[in-house]
């Protein structure tokens, strides 16, 4: 069986070499290359005789799906997979497996990075502090005390509430599905637009779909206190960024902390939010990526190949 990693997974030879070890045991082959920014053309060459395939959150094109051949199975390092074929994937009866809560901690913890980048006004104050200013202008916002509104309440959001509550915040949350887990943790589960209306800050972890795309909207965003802040390091297209961008710079909400965005960095110069310059913290898709995510990914990406070779798949999409 020949198995192709067309996109680095971010970790060190040695730990490569430990989670191939199994498969090369069993007779399998690994081939790797860097196929980002590569045509079309490029990947189906390099990867035409592959069974499985293994990437992480560049787009692929249904033309490679189409002219792979031999190809049965595609493990996705990342949680997200509206990057991946699945109409064309599903015709051919290829197995797509992501590699779904590697980064729970990690989004966690900078989703909490992005509140107090805002609350504390580190950026700015960072600034100051190296052109000789003085702590006048940077004086901030305690978190405790706070009002944490979750919207989408999976494995992410549910961290992140847990997190809310140990430093002293009241949280509520808004899911598609009852969960008694909220309840038990002393969640309060409201609408969304009462999330909406009642948060101090919103912190957004839904999944991009149909049911999602343009899920903040303008007339969403209308509802937030003019003292709260977003925080957004789920899926960009959650948000309508015009509105969002509209809503900042009119101040019609205090602030914001973006993590993704309508395209995968590098942002475009005229990117509609980069006009915003006060009170938000930007950072390029990075919340997912720390060390420990990493070889956690790697885990599960390598354990999804083995578990579909020996017929019990696992962290099976169907779109």
């Amino acid at each position: 069986m020949k198995i192709a990693l067309i996109q680095p997974l971010m970790i060190s030879e040695q730990e490569m070499e430990k989670q191939f070890a199994p498969l090369k045991a069993e007779g399998h082959e690994l081939i790797f290359t860097d196929c980002r920014g590569k045509d079309d053309v490029f990947i189906i060459d390099f990867a035409r005789e592959c069974d499985a395939l293994m990437l992480a959150n560049m787009p692929l094109p249904a033309n490679v799906v189409e002219n792979l051949p031999k190809l049965k199975m595609i493990s996705v390092a990342f949680t997200g997979i509206d990057h991946i074929p699945m109409e064309a994937c599903q015709k051919r009866g290829i197995t797509v497996c992501n590699s779904q809560g590697f980064a729970t901690e990690a989004v966690m913890e900078m989703v909490f990075g992005l509140i107090f980048g805002v609350y504390r006004k580190l950026i700015p104050a960072d600034q100051a502090t190296r052109s000789g200013g003085t702590n006048a202008a940077f004086f901030g916002t305690e978190l405790s005390g706070k009002t944490l509104g979750i919207i989408g309440a999976g494995a992410i959001g549910i961290a992140v509430a847990k997190t809310a509550l140990a430093f002293g915040c009241r949280v509520i949350a808004y899911n598609r599905s009852e969960k008694p887990e909220l309840k038990e943790l002393g969640i309060t589960i409201m609408t969304m637009d009462e999330v909406l209306s009642n948060s101090d800050i919103v912190s957004l972890h839904v999944p991009i779909n149909e049911s999602t795309r343009g899920l903040i909207s303008r007339e969403k965003l209308a509802l937030m206190k003019k003292s709260a802040i977003l925080i957004n390091a789920a899926r960009g297209p959650v948000v309508d960024n015009e509105a969002l961008t509209e809503a900042l710079l009119e101040h019609k909400i205090a602030g914001a902390g973006i993590d993704v965005y309508d395209m995968e960095p590098p942002i475009p110069a005229d990117y509609c939010l980069l006009k915003v310059k006060d009170n938000v913290v930007f950072t390029p898709h990075s919340a997912f990526g720390t060390t420990e995510s990493f070889i956690k990914r790697a885990d599960i990406v390598f354990g999804n190949v083995r578990m579909w070779l020996a017929g019990t798949p696992r962290n099976v999409k169907s779109s």
